[in-house]
């Protein structure tokens, strides 16, 4: 039998029909049928040819600051790149080499240290790395592209190689990155700066942030996506959508592209709550608004 097979061989890194709430900011979510949190690249590559015959469908997860998981979970594999793949280290003067499940705030203060500077809107990117790469995630009119040098990769076939940023394309929160690959590393290069120099411009930003966004909330950030020449969250709230209320899901008084669980939501009530704001702006608006945090799991 599978199971017996894969507890055999992978022991504590397995666990079956784990909830997934824990690993949402959301705090929702039921459970996935395999959860896998590996501690190298050999057992990666080993669990993948292991469950091969299975034949379902592999999600892999980050921080799970952008990540709604619905109420039923997932019938497929769920993998998330345990604490081996949390590093940081300089491979020159203004050049870092960072784990793919290291926090977008962890490799700004790094770099600050350092004296790099180009990093610093990463401390207000919630999230790790390997997430904010799929994403292009970004900030105050930065994005991670601008830094990224390469990308080492496992695809679903347990192949390793290394790619180059020119042979990736990037666009607004997204790349061209086939679904079937796990981002196990990443290279960056940044510029040298006095460190007071990044120290206050990384400040401006957190300041920037707070004044902005809501937080201490059960929330995963941007909703939806900014459509061109518009913002999201003045589209919902000039149609009158950020009162809407699901449950208990709402709209965050302070951004209304967030979308909070007060605490006894369900996965359904924000769900329902973001296809009701995106039908509303686009009866009132004409606009039609396209997702920036994932929805995964089985309806």
């Amino acid at each position: 039998m599978i199971e017996e097979k894969l507890i055999k061989k992978f022991e504590k890194n397995i666990i079956f029909n784990e909830n997934l709430s824990k690993y949402s900011w959301f705090n929702l979510g039921g459970p996935a049928k395999i959860f896998f949190k590996p501690s190298d690249e050999i057992q990666i590559k080993e669990f993948l040819k292991e469950v091969k015959e299975l034949n379902k469908k592999i999600f892999v997860i980050g921080a799970g600051s952008n990540t709604l998981f619905r109420d039923k979970g997932l019938k497929g594999l769920a993998i998330k790149l345990g604490s081996n793949f949390s590093y940081i280290k300089k491979n020159g003067e203004t050049e870092i080499e960072v784990g793919a499940a290291t926090l977008d705030k962890k490799v700004s203060n790094f770099t600050k240290e350092n004296s790099i500077t180009g990093f610093e809107f990463l401390s207000c990117i919630p999230g790790s790395i390997g997430g904010a790469i799929i994403m292009n995630s970004g900030c105050y009119g930065q994005e991670i592209s601008q830094i990224l040098e390469s990308l080492k990769i496992m695809d679903f076939n347990g192949d390793i190689k290394e790619i180059s940023k020119a042979d990736i394309e990037f666009y607004y929160r997204g790349t061209n990155l086939p679904k079937n690959v796990i981002i196990l590393s990443a290279k960056f290069k940044g510029r040298k700066e006095l460190n007071s120099k990044i120290e206050n411009l990384q400040n401006n930003f957190i300041q920037k942030k707070k004044k902005d966004q809501p937080s201490r909330v059960k929330t995963c950030g941007s909703t939806f996506k900014n459509p061109k020449g518009e913002k999201a969250w003045q589209l919902i709230r000039k149609t009158g959508s950020d009162k809407f209320v699901v449950g208990d899901a709402q709209i965050s008084e302070q951004h209304s592209n967030f979308f909070v669980n007060n605490g006894k939501a369900k996965a359904s009530d924000i769900e329902g709550l973001i296809n009701k704001v995106k039908k509303n702006v686009l009866e009132k608006s004409g606009v039609t608004l396209s997702l920036e945090i994932k929805i995964i799991g089985d309806k």
